[in-house]
């Protein structure tokens, strides 16, 4: 199986904090590095899609195929992605 349709495919416990949480880390490492300001009026979806792309682009998560793309599909890698950041015991990684 290849690794991104074993990525798709990864179940995580809380999705919903797991997005929450990578949104907030992912504005601040790219109001960090300098590349965007985040506006109060900023949506839901812009940050998620900016995110995406944004890790995308520093190589630290692998592009969905172009068939694969949707809100949801970067919402959930962008899920992924800081759920791979967090120590093994954080709350949002145990199962309630």
């Amino acid at each position: 199986m290849r690794a991104e349709s074993m990525a798709k495919n990864k179940k995580l416990v809380n999705e919903a904090g797991l997005l929450k949480e990578g949104i907030r880390i992912g504005m601040v490492y790219a109001e960090k590095r300098g590349v965007v300001e985040f506006e109060a009026t900023d949506s839901h979806s812009e940050k998620v899609e900016y995110l995406y792309r944004l890790l995308v682009h520093d190589r630290l998560i692998q592009p969905l195929a172009k068939m694969d793309l949707s809100q949801k599909a970067m919402a959930h890698k962008l899920a992924l992605w800081v759920a791979k950041q967090l120590p093994k015991d954080h709350p949002l990684l145990r199962a309630e």
